[in-house]
């Protein structure tokens, strides 16, 4: 058998898992919604979780495939990748969900303790943590999508539409960076929520407008967080932060934070 004969095969049994893989995560995922006990819905929830486990090991190897050289047509492994993250995001929703529900009293009680400004904290860390997600899916995007284009010959047929994908990769990746040392920042009280909603509708408008050239013509990434006063607090690289223990941001944080704000 010849190597690439070799490689089908595999190719076609790992195919063949993640079918199976998916027709169990979904009897599963219908058995978590069912569920009637709370014993029972965290019963399943652990299973869905193991099932999810086996799947994400199947899509490292397809996609070590897709970045390869060795399979000529990735149209079907790019198909089975995205097949496998979209029970990664229906697992996601079940672990959020689970939180919410565990924590929900607990924080119910907390927050009819809190005073205003403590609110506000924790409303801001919240919106922080929601726009990371919508860029972590925008990440998500461009990643297959310069899979997709940079299959078979497309590198170099594809080659300013990579180039521009790349471009929009790293500038997702600047803000999530950005954005998560932020998260710390108003965490450890070092900057307050109110000061974050200064740049609030600059990155829901990047969100909504990073594809039309008009907006990126216009965009400026040094100054994009200039309002937060981050050089004001020695936090020029806040991406650092997210680095940092606890115990080391509540003493001398982000004093060590050097370079400028543009990622290189």
């Amino acid at each position: 058998m010849s190597n690439q004969r070799k490689l089908q095969t595999e190719i076609d049994r790992v195919m063949k898992k993640v079918d199976e893989g998916v027709e169990l995560f979904d009897e599963i995922y219908e058995k978590v919604y069912s569920a009637e006990q709370q014993s029972q819905k965290e019963k399943y929830e652990v299973e869905l979780k193991k099932e999810i486990k086996k799947l994400q090991r199947l899509r490292d190897q397809i996609k070590s495939w897709i970045s390869g050289s060795e399979v000529k047509d990735k149209d079907s492994l790019l198909e089975y990748r995205r097949l496998i993250e979209t029970k990664m995001e229906a697992f996601k929703v079940v672990e959020k969900e689970t939180k919410t529900k565990t924590f929900s009293k607990e924080g119910l009680a907390r927050q009819e303790k809190l005073d205003p400004e403590e609110l506000k904290k924790n409303d801001t860390i919240k919106w922080i943590g929601e726009v990371i997600d919508q860029l972590q899916t925008l990440i998500d995007d461009q990643d297959l999508e310069i899979e997709k284009l940079s299959a078979g010959k497309g590198k170099k047929t594809n080659k300013n539409q990579i180039e521009e994908c790349n471009q929009h990769l790293t500038s997702h990746k600047f803000h999530m960076s950005k954005l998560e040392g932020i998260m710390r920042l108003v965490r450890n009280d070092r900057i307050s929520a109110d000061v974050v909603d200064e740049v609030k509708e600059d990155l829901e408008y990047y969100i909504e407008s990073h594809e039309e050239d008009d907006y990126m013509m216009a965009y400026d990434e040094e100054c994009f967080y200039e309002p937060l006063g981050l050089e004001d607090l020695d936090v020029v690289n806040v991406d650092r932060v997210t680095q940092a223990n606890i115990s080391s941001v509540a003493v001398d944080d982000v004093t060590s934070a050097s370079s400028g704000s543009k990622k290189s």
